[in-house]
């Protein structure tokens, strides 16, 4: 398991490492999603530019309404930053959930967003939150919002010459509840199933799953129904949508699964 050769950039700016990036190159920031497929020759790029170092893409913050994450900020901080655990507790829940201790403390959400595994936590997490993901290129900023983000299996709406910058969640209303439920493969720890919701106030609830099919998604039907009851949502769950089979879980197996960590997530929010 030995990578092709490749030349490495560390940037110290955003711009730096907008200026480096090239068809043939890759931006490296946790790493642990980006170098075993190398190790693998799954990926072999010319180039890996090194974002691990720039200030600006790291911490988190309120501002104007909203809480700012840095794409570099690593799962261990979310896991263990106040900010995060007031306003958002589920995102320190999933983040705890995320690998081992050296994952949490390399890996970085902007990382895994643009990775975009069907199994990876922060994808069911930034839908349910009403998520906006911040790019830049050379072109400029722009905002994509975490519902059109992920477009297909490893495939995100960034385009060529994008890279991640930050992550924009609104600041939940007093009183919303949050909880995310997963269902772990014990050696990757990825979600063989996860569900995250957020509720608020008003009874709107946002649900949102990974691992159940090639691409996360939120799901309207099991959203309008919890309104009436736990059952109704249970009843409305998965429906229409094209659920994986793979030697973790067949495809029975994962709406059967799906089912009972939805209502272990409703009855969280209860």
């Amino acid at each position: 398991m030995i990578p092709v050769a490749f030349d490495y950039q560390r940037a110290t700016t955003v711009d730096e490492a907008l200026a480096a990036l090239s068809e043939d190159s890759k931006i490296l920031a946790g790493g642990h999603s980006l170098l075993p497929a190398m190790k693998l020759r799954l990926n072999q790029p010319g180039k890996l530019i090194d974002i691990t170092r720039i200030d600006a893409l790291k911490g988190i913050k309120e501002e104007d309404g909203e809480i700012v994450i840095g794409a570099a900020t690593t799962h261990g901080a979310i896991a263990g930053n106040e900010l995060i655990k007031q306003h958002l507790p589920f995102f320190a829940e999933g983040a705890s959930w995320i690998g081992d201790v050296q994952v949490r403390n390399h890996g970085t959400i902007g990382g895994s967003l643009a990775h975009a595994d069907p199994a990876a936590d922060w994808s069911a997490l930034v839908l349910a939150a009403d998520a906006a993901i911040e790019v830049q290129s050379t072109r400029g900023k722009r905002r994509i919002q975490a519902a059109v983000f992920f477009v297909s299996m490893f495939t995100t709406a960034l385009e060529e010459g994008e890279i991640i910058t930050a992550i924009r969640i609104p600041v939940p209303p007093a009183g919303t509840k949050t909880t995310y439920q997963k269902f772990v493969q014990p050696a990757s720890r990825f979600a063989i199933v996860g569900c995250a919701i957020m509720r608020k106030p008003d009874g709107t609830t946002n649900i949102a799953f990974t691992g159940v099919s090639d691409t996360p998604f939120r799901d309207g039907g099991a959203e309008a129904a919890a309104s009436s009851s736990i059952d109704a949502a249970l009843n409305a769950a998965i429906a229409g949508v094209s659920v994986m089979s793979d030697h973790y879980a067949s495809e029975e197996y994962r709406k059967h699964l799906a089912k009972v960590y939805l209502k272990k997530a409703l009855q969280a929010v209860s």
